[in-house]
């Protein structure tokens, strides 16, 4: 027998293992349903009222916060306020000047309706030169990722949103969700959803990856103080 076929019998024995072991598991899946009590039943139904309900004020409570909006910050005060409020917060550093800022205004907007779980908001830089220093902040427009109070990543122009004015907003979206920042039903390594090749720069800045998560591209700096 050459070894061609050796590796199809191979092959074939490991598809017959992995398809008994999912008929397995469904056929004892199976066997717990048929053993449960109307009492079991009940507190299935309770522990999920009870999940369904703590979700409910979660989201009530990040609508109290500002959730689901797209906000403008009038101070450096009210930035630090909110990265305190916020486990996780966008921040688009803008100058009303700036045609590019309008850009981010836009699809900002819309990402933050569909994601609850993260606050998103802007700021005029010429008025925070502080936090602008701070922060290191010097090209417009820069969008700042802060999680738990401090900035964990900075996307700096259009470079990671393939470098053109006429991205789509699943491309930010996808950009924010690489850092963990808002929840998306697909792995991010596989990049957009929107299919679009991005520039090959921005694909140069995102080849090392943590746990799921693409490489900071500076150090982490704390945004949960004002120590002016």
């Amino acid at each position: 027998m050459d070894q061609l076929a050796i590796a199809q019998q191979h092959l074939e024995a490991h598809v017959l293992n992995v398809a008994q072991a999912v008929e397995d598991q469904l056929d004892l899946q199976n066997k717990k349903l048929d053993d449960m009590d109307e009492d079991d039943l009940e507190r299935i139904r309770e522990k999920r009222i009870a999940f369904m309900k703590k979700q409910a004020e979660q989201k009530a409570e990040w609508r109290r916060k500002g959730h689901g909006q797209y906000q403008e910050l009038n101070c450096e005060k009210e930035f630090f306020e909110a990265a305190k409020a916020s486990e996780k917060m966008v921040c688009h550093f803008y100058r009303s000047s700036t045609p590019r800022c309008a850009i981010v205004d836009k699809h900002l907007a819309l990402i933050a309706q569909e994601h609850l779980e993260c606050r998103f908001v802007k700021i005029d830089a010429e008025k925070c030169p502080f936090l602008v220093e701070r922060l290191l902040i010097v090209v417009l427009p820069t969008i700042a990722l802060v999680n738990k109070g401090h900035t964990q990543d900075y996307i700096v122009g259009f470079d990671d949103l393939g470098g053109t004015d006429d991205f789509q907003t699943p491309v930010l979206e996808w950009r924010i969700a690489c850092q963990g920042m808002i929840n998306v039903e697909y792995d991010v390594h596989d990049g957009p959803p929107c299919g679009r090749e991005l520039n090959p720069r921005a694909g140069r800045k995102m080849v090392q990856t943590r746990q799921g998560i693409w490489q900071n591209h500076g150090s982490d700096s704390e945004a949960d103080s004002d120590d002016d």
